[in-house]
């Protein structure tokens, strides 16, 4: 951490009144704050509620990493974003927010995707990482980086009405491997798109996420290392759990045998077939297919309100009924199944394999790829 200012400036202890007031954090808390520089992973749902709260805490640094695009499915929950943003990098428009809500501050952006690559030098200037990511292979690279930098990792997730929180900090307590310890298969990780998020969940989580960064900071209050917060918004349940550190964990246990970052995307990628036997197409070559005019069976397994949002075509049967309904398919014809992101439909092949659809293929990434990859006029959801 950078050496404290000595002065805050008269503005600034006019807007930070509130802090100064408080014995657990006053004039050199808060200078503490403005030699502080806190790294967010993602600049949506959990990213935006945590920026924003960092930013009009007076957090000198705050750096985002972030390589999409404002869509307007994200407004339902990312609350740095506006209407007017649509179509913009998510990165500008959270810049162009931050400044306006706090001009003392200086915003820096990473406009990648991290990797094994890069993520050591991305995090390395940072006090304090926050995860806001959506996606278990940013997540494990997150948990490894900060581990072997020896920074703290405030971590969380939504899903549907349940978020999760928890620090950790391999250097006082687990890192996320002591929890999980490997990366679920591709096709086993739960998928907000699919499955859906209350828009306020994130924005809850985050600001939590916020609350422990600065606590960090500060080294005050008992942050959440070796706790997992669950919060159930649909019932108000608020469970803590205990994460005790595990001595045989490859990352941080006693005999360590992780020493450098992994390629989480292969890693992933390559667990997460659903059976051998599964084979997938890429929406290039199904566009190749269908210009040409070769025969196949198209299938979407997503549900009817998604099909009236946005479709390639196809017999529309919901995975729910599948099995009721597969006998109206020729199994010795070539089949395509698609669904929002390829989840769904990984699970349709397997199954349709299993019946003796021999020629049965997962169309990889789903609608939301032949969105952004063959058709843009295709609506995103």
């Amino acid at each position: 951490m950078a050496s404290l200012p000595s002065v805050l400036s008269p503005e600034e202890i006019r807007r930070y009144g509130r802090h100064l007031s408080m014995p657990e954090i006053g004039p050199e808390g808060q200078a503490r704050l403005k030699a502080s520089a806190v790294l967010i992973v993602g600049a949506g749902g959990l990213g935006s509620p945590a920026a924003l709260y960092l930013a009009a805490a007076g957090v000198g640094r705050i750096g985002l990493v972030d390589f999409d695009t404002v869509e307007v499915t994200n407004l339902q929950r990312q609350i740095l974003h506006t209407t007017p943003s649509v179509g913009t990098p998510k990165l500008t428009s959270a810049v162009d927010r931050l400044k306006v809500l706090n001009p003392h501050i200086e915003v820096r952006t990473h406009a990648v995707r991290l990797d094994r690559g890069n993520a050591l030098d991305v995090l390395r200037d940072y006090d304090v990482i926050i995860d806001a990511t959506d996606n278990f292979p940013t997540r494990y690279l997150i948990n490894d980086a900060c581990t072997m930098l020896g920074k703290a990792d405030v971590y969380g997730s939504v899903f549907r009405f349940e978020g999760q929180v928890s620090v950790f900090f391999a250097g006082k307590g687990p890192c996320y491997r002591c929890l999980h310890p490997e990366p679920p298969p591709k096709h086993l990780a739960p998928d907000c798109a699919d499955a859906g998020v209350l828009g306020v969940l994130p924005g809850i989580i985050g600001s939590m996420q916020a609350a422990e960064a600065i606590k960090l900071l500060l080294n005050i209050g008992t942050p959440l290392i070796g706790t997992l917060l669950h919060v159930n918004a649909l019932r108000w349940e608020i469970l803590p759990l205990f994460v005790a550190k595990n001595p045989e964990c490859r990352l941080c246990g006693r005999e360590p045998s992780i020493h450098e970052l992994i390629d989480f995307e292969q890693w992933c990628a390559g667990s997460g077939r659903v059976e051998e036997e599964t084979d997938e197409i890429t929406v290039q070559e199904l566009a190749g297919k269908l210009r040409s005019g070769t025969s196949v069976q198209l299938i979407d397994v997503r549900e009817p309100f998604e099909s009236a949002i946005a479709t390639i075509g196809g017999t529309l049967v919901p995975l729910s009924v599948l099995p009721e309904r597969a006998s109206r398919f020729d199994p010795a014809k070539e089949t395509i199944v698609y669904c929002h992101t390829g989840r769904r439909s990984a699970h349709a092949v397997a199954y349709l394999r299993k019946l003796g659809f021999s020629r049965a293929k997962n169309l990889i990434g789903g609608i939301e790829a032949w969105s952004l990859e063959i058709d843009r006029s295709v609506p995103r959801y």
